[in-house]
């Protein structure tokens, strides 16, 4: 997902991105932050749009300086998070011993005791694979998916007027600019007409188009 040049160059996520993946007739919206302290308005405006955290940790180092970063901002803004120990198929795994560690630094981060309860999964991004033992392992990811279906839902009412909470702008060779956000209230359909932006001194909003 690392798709700019710089990124690709220093091998980290600078800028937050999004995948959806539609799974049980859910549609989960994945994204991916930075998880260095540099970048870290970029981590504060995106913990704005999730419900829940994935933290992935690797099976021989366990959490990385970085990781206590992006944690105890998800932890400030009362989100629960999974915890994924990644790379479980390295000889050199010890899961018992990152998961300690994990939870050690949710208690330094003085996580809440439901935050304290988090749900360990363990895989093999590589391999394409997760399950809930580190030594059964299922031939998919089912297991990480069913377990962030379990996190808190958002509180959005459909009944209400619409509010759409953009946290990035992008631009599309054919669909021209993108607002990448998360709906707050009411619902959006492919060929709405909605109102936008800030208004100006006639009281008149920018007008536009939802797109499939």
């Amino acid at each position: 997902m690392d798709s700019n040049d710089q990124e690709r160059e220093r091998g980290i996520t600078i800028l937050a991105k999004n995948a959806a993946i539609m799974y049980n007739g859910t549609k989960i919206n994945l994204v991916d932050t930075p998880g260095h302290a540099d970048f870290g308005g970029e981590v504060e405006r995106i913990m704005n749009m999730v419900d829940g955290v994935l933290l992935v940790v690797d099976s021989v180092d366990g959490p990385k300086p970085q990781t206590r970063f992006v944690l105890k901002k998800a932890l400030e803004r009362g989100i629960r998070a999974i915890v994924v120990v990644n790379k479980i198929d390295r000889p050199q795994a010890r899961p018992d011993f990152v998961v300690d560690r994990v939870f050690d630094l949710f208690a330094e981060l003085n996580a809440d005791d439901a935050q304290m309860d988090f749900q360990v999964v363990y895989a093999s991004g590589l391999q394409g694979v997760a399950g809930r033992e580190p030594d059964r392992l299922r031939s998919d990811l089912c297991d990480l998916f069913d377990e962030i279906l379990k996190l808190p839902k958002a509180p959005v009412d459909p009944a209400k007027p619409l509010q759409l909470l953009v946290a990035n702008v992008d631009y599309d060779d054919f669909k021209g600019k993108l607002g990448i956000g998360r709906v707050v209230n009411g619902e959006l359909r492919a060929g709405d007409d909605v109102l936008y932006g800030v208004p100006n001194e006639e009281g008149a909003f920018k007008r536009g188009r939802v797109g499939e």
